[in-house]
């Protein structure tokens, strides 16, 4: 069994690494890939193949300091519906350039808080895309939902229009924390919600929780855990807390004395883990729990699990399409994300084209190490066979590499000619081992803590 003191040796307390929802990272990503390639790409999917979109809602009634995503506040409905029909006619292009009979078998709305549309732009925004990509057969429409944002009029138009899975934000139910990060949400109003989301039939649900949040105790991460479980959410996302107040200025309002340590950090994971462990959830990948029937798990045990800019996913559709504002797309060339900017993106779209201002076109061995480091972050290990027969390398290419990252962590990983294994006491450097397969320059970029 690994102690902290051999994790500390390792630097696990004090790395900066990403969390690899893509490879390259996006801080690498340049002006290489522009508008008028991004709709080549669109125009090369496969009729009749299934994509996935994502939706992207900047706007939020409030602005919770501990957030780092890309959003704005309003109090106002008015940028929301100037938006919204940047979004349509966004949507009209990628129908010009679609090729026939594509469907979704994923289709995402995040934000932001995509719940403050009324019911009535729900409706009307959920027609414009399935008015150009239907659902699919067996197709999951997924909406992030925020408890103080939703009410019962709200649910239906989501329901109506053919939402399957909802995702809600927790954070943490202690009242200190929540004051102290700018989220106020009790237990009580995110049961109801999780009420009226089953009430409409609606099964499925995620949850994320966060740990290495100020003033987190042990204590107070079982109590919030309990209170989730309580919920019986069929996916819970457990992440880290990343404190980048030099990126997402608001977080300048959290007290950095308040944090927990990295080793910290460490054990509060593992209280959290333990608890959905005993309550018989399946652990998915690095930051993730299932119920024993959720897809996630099905995919894990058949060896079907991805990871993308969502976390992980059961979803093996090889094009990922975002619309709205910093959203980014993913296809086997390459990707392509839009101007992070509303403003820009809204101007781009009036002129009749794609806001698409950066992204990475695949070369060299991106696709081999994407893979390579996917594998990593889902399964804990590298399928040698896989490799070779989907990739253009050789064994003692292969083998070298690996025996590069087997001297990094010494005596730590399962190297042999079937491939490599990373042991469940070194999990928690997951994400370091990973980056021994990087071929970008890490220095360049910030990245979050490695635990």
């Amino acid at each position: 069994m690994i102690v902290k003191s051999q994790f500390a040796q390792l630097g696990l307390f004090d790395a900066k690494v990403p969390r690899y929802t893509s490879y390259p990272t996006a801080p690498h990503f340049s002006n290489d890939v522009g508008s008028n390639l991004y709709g080549d790409w669109i125009s090369t999917i496969k009729p009749g193949s299934a994509i996935s979109l994502y939706i992207h809602v900047p706007f939020c009634r409030r602005l919770c300091w501990f957030c780092a995503c890309r959003t704005q506040g309003t109090q106002s409905d008015s940028p929301v519906i100037a938006y919204l029909e940047t979004l349509k006619s966004e949507l009209r292009m990628l129908a010009d350039r679609l090729p026939a009979g594509v469907t979704l078998s994923r289709l995402h709305w995040g934000g932001g808080t995509p719940t403050l549309l009324q019911p009535a732009m729900m409706e009307d925004l959920a027609k414009s895309i399935l008015d150009v990509v239907p659902l699919g057969k067996n197709a999951e429409f997924s909406v992030e939902i925020d408890p103080n944002e939703i009410d019962a009029d709200r649910l239906d138009a989501l329901a109506d229009a053919g939402m399957n899975r909802a995702s809600i934000g927790v954070q943490d139910f202690d009242d200190e924390i929540q004051k102290t990060i700018g989220r106020i949400q009790s237990y009580d109003i995110t049961r109801d919600t999780v009420d009226m989301i089953r009430e409409r039939g609606i099964a499925s649900l995620n949850a994320d929780i966060l740990y290495g949040l100020p003033h987190q105790t042990k204590t107070r991460m079982t109590e919030s855990v309990q209170k989730l479980l309580s919920l019986s959410p069929d996916r819970v996302a457990l992440y880290g807390y990343a404190h980048v107040p030099w990126m997402a200025k608001r977080q300048q309002l959290i007290p950095s004395d308040a944090l927990p340590t990295p080793e910290q950090r460490l054990e509060l994971y593992e209280t959290a883990q333990r608890l959905f462990l005993w309550d018989n959830y399946t652990e998915i990948g690095i930051d993730h729990f299932a119920t024993q029937d959720d897809g996630l798990t099905h995919a894990l045990k058949a060896g079907r699990l991805k990871r993308n800019f969502q976390g992980y996913t059961d979803d093996q559709a090889d094009v990922l399409i975002g619309v709205g504002a910093s959203s980014i797309s993913r296809f086997p060339q390459g990707f392509a994300q839009n101007a992070p900017a509303t403003s820009v993106h809204t101007a781009a779209i009036r002129d009749g084209r794609f806001s698409t201002s950066r992204g990475h076109l695949f070369k060299d061995q991106d696709v081999m190490r994407g893979r390579l480091i996917e594998a990593l972050m889902c399964d804990f290990r590298i399928d040698a066979a896989e490799i070779l027969r989907d990739h253009p390398i050789t064994e003692p290419q292969l083998q070298t590499l690996f025996a590069q990252a087997g001297k990094e962590f010494p005596d730590l990983l399962k190297i042999s000619a079937e491939g490599l294994y990373i042991p469940p006491q070194a999990r928690a450097l997951t994400r370091m081992i990973a980056r021994c397969f990087d071929a970008y320059d890490l220095s360049k970029a910030g990245h979050s803590s490695a635990i």
